[in-house]
């Protein structure tokens, strides 16, 4: 076994790099479709076709930033300097998406909305996707590797919580009975310490493993080798359907207590259940050592399955308790899914480098390709269904309304759940560990 190569401050500033990223994208994609049909102002159909275009960019913006990171050449790396660089224009950009311009035009507050929003996506990948390409490079102890990514997801998913729980009061506490404020307010906290923990990261991590001779290869043999990575296409679909999963559910969480239970104070509350995602995250280091990656996140989504079977049955009765019973099983295993992720995806990119190439870059483009897919695909599919059933802000919903409510909350994750668990046990682990020997 090599030795370790990391010291405890540098794992505690990786670790703190998807901190900082939380703490604004826990914020887009929980609270920025209640923001913008209900605070900003825009139809439930605009917001969903905003998404759409927002989404899709931010696909092929993945790919453009993984290229990106494979063809640096610079004193600190390949990954490391896109903290540095696109720190301040990403926080920027969180800020101007929640200011809601009144003095413009609707058409105006539209566009705006357009800039800010596919601004921000463009700076979110600029420094989220350095933290899953950076990984492999920090050490070549795959015990380490885990280690890292799992106090990565153990701080990311620490942020998600308190993001989840105190982004409501904090609104309150900063516009009082004004929302517009309360967000903006709400947003520049969470910005200036995210900017701050970014560029902590910057600071103290370090590239040890890069081989010059393969890092910079012409795309054409990139892509052939993608083409042959079948473990990095199936982790890809993985990521894709959960972040597809987590968009539809979450985004209708905030719905879903406003017009079905009455009570929109209720979602800090539900949302605190999920400090259970840190079970899993930190299981993830003693059980994959045991039974492996591949059966360590199967479990994970086993887990997630059960949880939301019960959140479906608690959503259709309304048992709160039975509610709250699901949701801290459901996040056990979601705490598994996610923070396995860039671990195996770090093993697919070691496994290119079997193959003679070495594109960490691109090979990670696949986490935010994935996360922006599903996130586009599931704030569409919440969105739209609102409005093809005649959602109408701050009203009293009608009975079509409170149904596809029901079915993004409920039944749609569920399904997910087990597409996900059936692509998964392709993903063939033995043959990357005997690639890598």
């Amino acid at each position: 076994m090599n030795k370790w190569k990391t010291s405890l401050t540098e794992r505690i500033s990786y670790g703190l790099s998807d901190a900082a990223d939380n703490l604004v994208f826990q914020m887009m994609t929980t609270y920025l479709l209640f923001f913008y049909t209900d605070v900003f102002g825009l139809t439930a159909s605009e917001v969903a076709i905003l998404f759409v275009v927002a989404r899709t960019a931010d696909v092929f913006e993945s790919f453009i930033i993984g290229v990106m990171i494979d063809n640096t050449h610079s004193k600190w790396g390949k990954s490391r300097p896109f903290f540095l660089w696109y720190s301040f224009p990403y926080v920027i950009f969180a800020v101007l998406t929640f200011i809601t311009p009144n003095f413009l035009p609707h058409s105006g507050k539209l566009l705006w909305a357009y800039v800010t929003y596919l601004g921000l996506g463009f700076f979110y990948t600029a420094v989220n996707l350095p933290i899953t390409s950076i990984l492999p490079t920090m050490t070549d102890n795959e015990q380490e590797t885990t280690l890292l990514g799992v106090i990565r997801q153990f701080f990311g998913s620490s942020v998600q919580i308190i993001v989840a729980v105190f982004t409501i009061p904090l609104v309150e506490l900063f516009g009082k009975s004004n929302q517009q404020k309360g967000f903006l307010g709400t947003i520049i906290l969470f910005g200036i310490i995210s900017l701050i923990l970014i560029l902590n990261t910057f600071f103290h991590v370090r590239e040890r493993f890069s081989n010059k001779e393969i890092s910079h290869q012409p795309f054409g043999e990139v892509w052939n080798m993608l083409r042959q990575n079948k473990p990095w296409i199936i982790i890809s679909i993985v990521i894709f359907l959960y972040w597809l999963t987590t968009a539809i559910k979450n985004q209708t969480t905030i719905y879903y207590f406003k017009y079905i239970m009455h009570n929109e104070n209720m979602v800090s509350l539900a949302n605190s259940f999920t400090l259970t995602a840190l079970i899993g995250v930190v299981s993830i280091y003693f059980v994959s050592a045991k039974l492996g990656k591949k059966n360590t996140m199967l479990i994970g989504i086993a887990t997630a399955f059960v949880g939301q079977l019960v959140i479906t049955f608690a959503t259709y009765t309304k048992n709160l308790p039975i509610l709250f019973t699901g949701i801290f099983i459901n996040c056990i295993g979601g705490g598994f899914i996610i923070g396995l992720v860039s671990i195996m995806i770090a093993d697919t990119i070691r496994y290119g480098t079997s193959m003679g190439i070495q594109a960490e870059g691109v090979l990670a483009s696949t986490d935010d390709f994935g996360v922006n897919l599903g996130l586009g695909l599931g704030g569409l599919i919440t969105a739209e269904s609102l409005q093809v059933s005649g959602y109408v802000s701050n009203k009293t919903q009608s009975a079509a309304t409170i149904s596809a409510i029901n079915l993004n909350y409920a039944l749609i994750p569920l399904i997910l759940y087990i597409i996900m668990f059936l692509i998964l046990l392709g993903y063939n682990e033995t043959k990357i560990k005997t690639a890598l020997k």
